[in-house]
């Protein structure tokens, strides 16, 4: 029986094994013959020029800052409310039935697709609260997408927090808050920071949501502020490849090497931090 069950898992190993460094291999063919295409445009008149119906003449310097603004404003509004529904969820809410129901709608929001919050923040931000389609619509879309992202992420790192720890704050005469502000949120916080930057990263990839609340596919000024009109990256790509000049097609495979160099780059910043959160739990 044990030696059945140790064949078994060699061949779930091997599986395993064949899988990932096939979807490995796969991702580098793909970067490649996209990098090829594009790279005769991947210089600075291609960061730094507006976009333009020639295409030797168009550039991403706007969808570049309004993929910036959006990436920052959904940060702000999507770090603080996420991580404080975490902690309320995990640590002040009381088990119940009810309160199973919320965890399991969270669970399950994090797998709605993004065209329905695109539909909501479209109701919601650009028809009640009459903020148009704008940066600001934008990026509140896309906080309420990866909110139940973030929410998660949160609660999985406090309960990942030893036991001991809160015990001995308590023994000290600390507070609840006072354990989860000094002791827990520290301990904790590698865990957050991780699921907060792998949920940007999704949201700087969307297209969807941003088209139904109206983000434009040209638009021949940088925004200054969040209530203008506005590009992203996403939208830019799709743009080009729906036109038939094989020009665009290149400047579209310029456009998606940058935006996988950004998702690349948040990731990576996600796998430090997770790697320096389970090093710091580990002592």
């Amino acid at each position: 029986m044990y030696s059945r069950a140790k064949y078994i898992d060699k061949i779930f190993e091997k599986i395993g094994f064949v899988v990932t460094y096939s979807c490995i291999f796969l991702l580098l063919i793909l970067f490649v013959i996209i990098l090829i295409k594009g790279i005769g445009r991947l210089n600075i008149s291609f960061l730094t020029s507006l976009p333009s119906r020639f295409p030797e003449k168009a550039g991403i310097l706007t969808p570049m800052f309004g993929t910036l603004w959006i990436l920052i404003l959904t940060t702000i509004f999507a770090f603080p409310l996420g991580v404080a529904a975490g902690i309320y969820l995990e640590e002040y809410m009381k088990k119940s039935r009810f309160t199973n129901i919320i965890e399991i709608n969270i669970s399950n929001l994090a797998g709605v697709p993004s065209i329905i919050y695109g539909l909501l923040g479209l109701e919601i931000f650009v028809r009640i609260f009459k903020f148009g389609p704008t940066i600001l619509s934008g990026s509140l879309t896309l906080t309420l997408l990866i909110l139940p992202i973030i929410i998660v992420a949160t609660r999985e790192s406090i309960r990942a927090v030893p036991q001991t720890i809160k015990d001995a704050s308590y023994a000290l005469g600390a507070s609840k808050w006072q354990t989860i502000w000094f002791h827990v949120l520290p301990a904790a916080f590698g865990g957050i920071l991780t699921g907060v930057i792998l949920a940007i990263s999704r949201a700087v990839g969307e297209a969807a949501p941003l088209i139904v609340v109206g983000a434009l596919a040209y638009v021949p000024f940088i925004p200054s502020s969040p209530f203008d009109e506005f590009s992203v990256l996403p939208i830019q790509i799709f743009n080009w490849i729906s036109r038939p000049q094989k020009e665009f097609i290149i400047n579209a495979s310029a456009a998606i090497v940058i935006l996988l160099v950004i998702t690349i780059m948040l990731n990576n910043i996600a796998i430090y931090f997770r790697n320096r959160w389970q090093k710091k739990l580990k002592f």
